[in-house]
């Protein structure tokens, strides 16, 4: 049951599986932003090795925010966590699955995708690696960040609005450390991002899953 749950997931989310071209639009805004800042700034390579990597961790935080209307929403509207409960499927595990799904489609592509944006914005490889792995430990604490939220906000008109308003807020903290580790060139700092997102990793499946039960 849990595999074909994550599979199902996982094929609403990845454009090839059936997703959409929705799923890809993260990974285009990401880098779309790589891409734009340097025509902002200009050229000049030091400048752009100082600030990019703090570029790349600000464009990681507003991709994030391009999932949530499709996360839950539909769902809820399609009656498939009723289907599910009806099976024996606790919210708490049904929402432990698509954490993992949300975070399969969103994290890694990202980190993929941090690899030419490091080009574009001419990051050496001291940098370009504290980026990767702040972004290995960071995205999966903005995964559970997304998916609380979404829950909470599902039943709202303007769930999707409110949705982006309250992830970045809340998503400070995991930004506040990632950037610091490329500022103060210490790779200590991820060891906070990672625990950030292990704390809200293990928290999502019970908020998300009693925000789930209070709308149904």
């Amino acid at each position: 049951m849990i595999a074909r749950m994550l599979r199902r997931d996982l094929a609403q989310s990845f454009p090839f599986a059936g997703g959409g071209a929705g799923a890809a639009l993260p990974v285009i805004f990401f880098l779309a932003v790589a891409m734009l800042y340097p025509f902002a700034v200009g050229p000049d390579a030091n400048t752009l090795a100082r600030t990019g990597g703090a570029v790349v961790w600000i464009a990681a935080l507003l991709a994030a925010i391009l999932p949530l209307d499709r996360l839950v929403g539909r769902d809820i509207e399609l009656g498939h966590f009723d289907q599910l409960r009806l099976r024996g499927v606790s919210e708490e595990a049904m929402m432990a699955v698509r954490l993992l799904a949300h975070w399969l489609s969103f994290g890694p592509p990202l980190i993929l995708a941090s690899l030419p944006a490091g080009a574009l914005l001419q990051l050496d490889g001291p940098t370009l690696y504290l980026v990767l792995v702040g972004l290995l430990a960071g995205t999966p604490g903005l995964a559970a960040i997304g998916l609380i939220i979404a829950a909470l906000t599902a039943s709202l008109r303007a769930g999707a609005a409110l949705s982006g308003l309250l992830l970045i807020p809340l998503a400070l903290p995991i930004l506040i450390f990632g950037a610091g580790a490329l500022a103060r060139a210490d790779a200590a700092s991820v060891g906070f991002v990672a625990a950030i997102s292990l704390g809200l990793v293990a928290l999502t499946p019970f908020a998300a899953g009693a925000a789930i039960r209070a709308v149904r």
